[in-house]
């Protein structure tokens, strides 16, 4: 008799514990949950939403601090908190920032996904960070760690693509990406409904009024980029569905590989650029 205790595995996806035969997670979707790949520990990150989310902050920090290094004799150390340890422009140019003046005059379209993991100085980057730390659980609770990676993505290059066909000449952040999460929260609480579900949308809806209204008083905030990252965020929710109506799919998994996959080779890409850029030519 086989020892159940043996064969019964963590989901690498949802973590709850299920027979290593399962055909499909029954709590989480995921297909094949014992197949070996995917219980491998250098891959089981990318099935595990918490180790996800830290992810995207490491790199956002790394991106953050190469910036500073990019001009380590020029940083910013203005009293002004909005310009503390800020990067110069030609250094975020060079690491990818997005707008109108990199797609028109060099035709730069990969910056619509490299802006995202850019930030123009302490504050910024501090500010969406403790954003993104507080709503990727949420969305990664309920759409899983595969379709909120897709949405954060997909979601940042629709807002950075809207900002340049509304003429922003100049812009970087992960933002966007933030807004389309938030759209997608708000999209779950108004289709779960319920108390959960409205107390999810009124919490969100107010970040969503507060993000905006921040946005019209403070200049120099790229409005068009937050409203498009929400949006698409909501579109993209509605489009692949939360856990609870439709679990993870093997079309959800391909969208979160080719994401995954394009943000790797774009940042690694705009590193070597940068670094090119930078020190060589």
């Amino acid at each position: 008799m086989t020892d159940p205790k043996r064969n019964s595995i963590l989901c690498p996806q949802c973590r709850r514990l299920i027979s290593r035969d399962e055909a499909v997670c029954p709590h989480c979707g995921l297909a094949r949950p014992g197949a070996t790949w995917k219980n491998a520990a250098a891959l089981r990150g990318i099935f595990d939403g918490d180790q996800l989310i830290r992810l995207v902050i490491a790199v956002n920090i790394a991106f953050f601090l190469i910036s500073l290094l990019f001009n380590l004799r020029q940083i910013g150390l203005s009293m002004n908190p909005l310009q503390m340890l800020a990067p110069e422009n030609l250094s975020l140019l060079q690491l990818g920032a997005t707008g109108s003046i990199p797609i028109d005059r060099a035709q730069r379209w990969w910056t619509l996904l490299s802006a995202n993991y850019l930030h123009g100085g302490l504050l910024h980057i501090l500010f969406n960070m403790l954003a993104f730390w507080q709503i990727a659980p949420l969305v990664n609770r309920e759409f899983g760690p595969q379709r909120m990676f897709s949405i954060y993505t997909l979601s940042g290059v629709a807002g950075f693509y809207l900002s340049y066909l509304a003429g922003v000449a100049f812009t970087i952040g992960a933002s966007a990406a933030i807004c389309g999460l938030i759209g997608a929260a708000i999209y779950y609480g108004w289709s779960r409904g319920g108390l959960y579900g409205q107390a999810i949308f009124k919490q969100l809806g107010g970040w969503a009024i507060a993000i905006f209204v921040f946005g019209f008083l403070v200049p120099g905030i790229n409005n068009w980029g937050h409203g498009g990252g929400m949006a698409a965020g909501a579109l993209l929710a509605f489009g692949m569905g939360y856990t609870e109506k439709r679990p993870t799919t093997f079309l959800h998994r391909l969208i979160f590989f080719a994401c995954l996959a394009a943000t790797l080779l774009t940042l690694v890409w705009a590193l070597g650029s940068g670094i090119y850029y930078r020190f060589v030519l």
